[in-house]
């Protein structure tokens, strides 16, 4: 497919999950992101992993306040993105509470950027991260700004992905060097991604497949 019509889809695409997610009744969402965090909670991938870096959610988005907190109560560190002005590039910095984020780039939630604070080494730790939608290969939809594009690429820890269950396809455009999450996480299931096929746990159930 042409590049200009690849945008053209991704535009369009960005626009329908947009409008899914704003026609959410405020008490469906509020379900849906408790099952998603209770069911982040309860992987391996975070039990095992004592540094979270993870995205501060906006009102459209699945919910990760829920997440953050919990996370600081079970003692993890915790780390959210800063974005480095005129740059396509964002760096991580530890916080110990939601009180000490402040508005930054594009009106969403960020750290300050205190240097002794910032995390360095990325070569381990759980990333949680954010999306317009997902595919059953674990590929995403992003926000076209290529922030998370380019941090994945230098990411040496696990990568899960959450999202609603209506807000996943069966295939997404991608480039040869996007990074799919191992793991999507929805109010309903977990997929589990892998090269030589899939495993989707639903609640009371599993089904396998190949991509």
């Amino acid at each position: 497919m042409p590049i200009e019509d690849i945008r053209a889809l991704k535009t369009r695409l960005r626009e329908e999950y947009r409008a899914k997610r704003t026609s959410l009744a405020p008490q469906e969402k509020e379900q849906r992101d408790r099952c998603i965090a209770d069911t982040v909670r309860s992987l391996w991938q975070y039990r095992d992993n004592k540094l979270l870096l993870i995205y501060v959610s906006t009102p459209i988005e699945v919910d990760t306040r829920t997440i953050i907190t919990q996370a600081l109560e079970d003692g993890k560190t915790v780390a959210v993105p800063r974005c480095i002005p005129q740059t396509r590039d964002m760096e991580f910095y530890r916080i110990r509470s939601l009180e000490e984020l402040e508005k930054g780039t594009f009106g969403v939630l960020e750290p300050q950027p205190n240097p002794e604070n910032r995390i360095d080494d990325l070569s381990q730790g759980l990333c949680v991260i954010p999306a317009f939608c997902y595919d059953f290969a674990g590929y995403r939809l992003g926000y076209g700004k290529g922030y998370y594009d380019r941090f994945l690429a230098r990411f040496g820890g696990n990568m899960i992905g959450i999202c609603y269950s209506d807000c996943i396809r069966h295939r997404l455009p991608h480039g040869r060097f996007d990074r799919a999450v191992e793991l999507i996480v929805t109010e309903k299931y977990i997929r589990r991604t892998t090269r030589l096929g899939s495993i989707t746990h639903h609640r009371g159930g599993m089904t396998h497949g190949r991509r």
